[in-house]
């Protein structure tokens, strides 16, 4: 199995999914969204290393619901003096962020088709961990 979480230190992937040292691929960034770098690892993960589930973990209270994408890149150009030419994906919605990743990664032609794709909420306040299971 590849997770995709967001590097928000509040998430212990390994204790919240029940997984042991070296049961995982664990990518993290900002958000826990599918980024082209994203992709490549996980095109190593599943092509080189076989795995064959993908698993995206976001959360709430996440600092990348209190951005925006032209707002941070203005941020940055004020502090460094140039606009990055990547996207940031700042979201709102926390469901159709897993939604857009999900997509995402299924319409990838550089990961297998036939690998499960999941995508997962955990609530900060109620240490839960709730399924996105609807699909559009």
């Amino acid at each position: 199995v590849a997770v995709l979480a967001c590097m928000d230190a509040r998430l212990d992937v390994h204790a919240l999914l029940g997984l042991a040292e070296g049961d995982a691929h664990v990518l993290r960034n900002a958000g826990g969204v599918v980024t082209d770098d994203v992709i490549r690892s996980l095109a190593v993960s599943q092509h080189e290393l076989g795995t064959t589930e993908i698993i995206l973990l976001q959360h709430t209270q996440c600092g990348m619901m209190t951005i925006t994408d032209d707002g941070f890149r203005e941020k940055l150009f004020e502090h460094v003096g140039v606009r990055p030419a990547w996207p940031v994906h700042a979201f709102t919605d926390l469901e159709a962020s897993i939604r857009v990743s999900v997509s995402r990664l299924r319409s990838s032609p550089f990961l297998s088709a036939s690998t499960s794709v999941r995508g997962f909420v955990y609530d900060v306040a109620s240490g839960t961990l709730g399924e996105v299971t609807t699909w559009t």
